[in-house]
């Protein structure tokens, strides 16, 4: 047997291999190396050092300018964004039952960035404050409606992936018509947050999405059982006491405030919910417990790379990450298809 690490309580309990300890913690100090990695590069390099006086304030004026107004800031929201898509895309893939399953295939993206650029066509009067709150409020609209339509005294795994992918469809012809009529300021805008760039981070977007997570993703950790569970089938989870379709419906509702108060802030990223969970089964295996943790730390240091790529490889250009995420996500997509076409 394994060596194995055990967490009970009287509600819930948690088993895991030493091995996926050590391979979780190694993910989360990469996350954390990050913090020091981003801070030092961009046009002005910066040693360790002097990032690290930065942040406790000792730094000179231009350094601290630059560590705690700019690059600091986008850093901890490319990793907290990229740990929030990754948990919502692992929830999503355990709750169908497909590893093709992901925010933005199945509409929820979709979802907030029709209101998104229909909030920057039609808010004029508004604050751009607002707008990821309009972004959440498309997600869970959507995720609502896809929810409706799949249900049939229940929800099974493949109607709601089918009637996600259809509503995704819906809802892309109707960013790109709102596009289409909007002026040119606001087209070029609505370009900018579909495409997805971390460009312009606050310490105030950071603290919305940190809440966000860590007050979503260990409650995700709690319903890992029923998750487990649940990969063996509808008559096997009901037979073995899971309440399927409202684990089921609280679940997405987790996903869906994950990807959208994600998407809320760094704009159409794709992918990255996709991609994420197969590093984290990898590394990690197929145990919800643990791969929460995992999904989370690959997705944090997937947006981070892109995030770090799109801002220093093509100086002064700020290209947005969601260019990079796209370019591996498609050909990763491509590939789960041709892995997967006999059982689909």
């Amino acid at each position: 047997m394994k060596p194995a690490i055990t967490v009970r309580s009287s509600r819930f309990s948690f088993i895991f291999e030493k091995r996926t300890v050590i391979i979780n913690l190694i993910l989360f100090f990469l996350a954390v190396f990050a913090c020091v990695i981003g801070p030092m590069l961009g046009h002005t390099l910066l040693s360790p050092y002097e990032v690290v006086t930065a942040l406790f304030g000792n730094g000179s004026g231009a350094n601290e300018f630059i560590v705690m107004q700019s690059r600091l800031p986008r850093t901890l929201l490319s990793l907290v964004a990229g740990a929030a898509l990754g948990v919502s895309g692992m929830i999503l893939q355990g709750i169908v039952r497909n590893p093709l399953a992901a925010p933005d295939i199945i509409g929820v993206t979709g979802g907030g960035a029709v209101a998104a650029v229909i909030f920057l066509t039609y808010g004029a009067g508004l604050s751009i404050q607002f707008l990821p709150l309009a972004a959440v409020t498309g997600s869970l609209l959507v995720a609502v409606l896809t929810y409706f339509l799949a249900w049939q005294r229940g929800i099974t795994p493949i109607r709601l992936v089918l009637i996600g992918i259809g509503i995704s469809a819906i809802m892309s012809a109707g960013t790109t018509f709102m596009i289409v009529v909007s002026s040119a300021v606001t087209a070029s805008q609505a370009y900018l947050w579909l495409t997805g760039s971390v460009y312009g981070a606050s310490w105030n977007d950071v603290g919305i999405l940190v809440t966000v997570v860590f007050l979503t993703i260990p409650v995700t950790m709690v319903f890992s059982r029923s998750l487990n569970t649940q990969q063996l089938g509808n008559d096997t989870a009901l037979g073995l006491g899971v309440r399927l379709q409202l684990d089921r419906l609280i679940l997405l509702l987790f996903s869906v405030i994950l990807a959208g108060s994600a998407v809320a802030l760094v704009g159409a990223v794709g992918f990255v919910g996709l991609i994420a969970p197969h590093i984290a089964r990898t590394l990690v295996g197929k145990t919800h417990g643990a791969l929460t943790l995992a999904s989370a730390s690959s997705g944090a240091l997937l947006l981070f790379g892109a995030d770090l790529a799109a801002r220093t490889l093509f100086y002064p250009v700020d290209i947005p990450a969601g260019v990079f995420t796209a370019g591996v996500g498609a050909p990763f997509f491509l590939y789960l298809l041709f892995r997967n076409r006999h059982h689909m």
